[in-house]
């Protein structure tokens, strides 16, 4: 996977956001970090060309965003739409669940993110 130059206010600004972890994300962290969800390696806060992604699946090249209700805004909606939109061009699928979807059913979030994947639990 070629690498992407990375802005040092970037890289700095991911190193705060992992510090700054959300009751949401640090759920998610916690059931897919150490290849926990069927051997999957998650990164978190990872920047990516001029953004941070909340969560990144390199080897697939899969974005988990966790929105909280500030992304239900119009304003945000289209920025949030711009950047998927960007993250696309660099070959990357974005997948967003809000807040409350990690906080009320973490599992069916972690089963929608292998189905996007192609890959099933049972097998």
């Amino acid at each position: 996977m070629p690498h992407f130059e990375v802005p040092a206010h970037n890289r700095q600004n991911a190193r705060r956001m992992r510090r700054a972890v959300t009751e949401p994300e640090l759920k998610f962290w916690n059931a897919v970090r150490a290849h926990r969800l069927m051997g999957l390696r998650f990164r978190r806060q990872m920047p990516i060309s001029g953004f941070i992604a909340d969560f990144a699946c390199p080897d697939h090249k899969l974005i988990i965003e966790i929105d909280g209700a500030t992304h239900s805004l119009d304003r945000q909606i289209v920025r949030d739409q711009q950047r998927d939109v960007a993250l696309a061009k660099l070959g990357w699928q974005v997948i967003r669940f809000t807040s409350t979807d990690i906080m009320q059913d973490l599992d069916d979030a972690c089963a929608h993110i292998l189905r996007v994947i192609g890959i099933d639990r049972f097998e």
